[in-house]
């Protein structure tokens, strides 16, 4: 459903999120460690997170990346993924089709809008701090 990037980057924004819970800084190469992906790969996605004001960046010896507990509450699951993969998943067909609307309808147009409805919905309502939550209490988990 979304990009290998956006993934990366939904699970990098929770664990900095988790770590900013505990008034913790985390460096690029823990948080590539912490999310089994490529260091630089993982760098040009907290970048982009970072152009977006999503996660903060520090540079120097206390350096590092987090998010303010407001930022927590403020970002959706759906500004990360606008970040990162533009809203493609917002507008286009499910099929990939160029022309698909109401009117020239492809395939799976109509089931699909519905389930369209529903990931929107998780995307606007589900907050960094709501899920960092879980990942701090241990209800959740990002690597088994």
């Amino acid at each position: 459903m979304f990009s290998k990037a956006c993934e990366y980057g939904i699970k990098a924004t929770l664990h900095i999120a988790e770590q900013s819970l505990q008034k913790k800084r985390i460096v690029l190469p823990e948080i590539a460690k912490a999310i089994d992906s490529p260091v630089a790969f993982t760098a040009k996605i907290l970048q982009q997170l970072a152009k977006n004001k999503i996660v903060q960046s520090s540079k120097g010896p206390n350096g590092g990346f987090s998010i303010s507990a407001e930022a927590m509450e403020t970002f959706k699951l759906k500004d990360i993924v606008i970040a990162i993969d533009g809203d493609a998943i917002f507008t286009e067909c499910g099929l990939g089709l160029k022309k698909c609307d109401e009117n020239s309808p492809c395939p799976i147009h109509h089931k699909f809008k519905s389930i369209r409805a529903e990931i929107i919905d998780m995307l606007e309502t589900t907050s960094l701090k709501y899920l960092s939550k879980q990942l701090e209490s241990g209800t959740t988990f990002l690597k088994i």
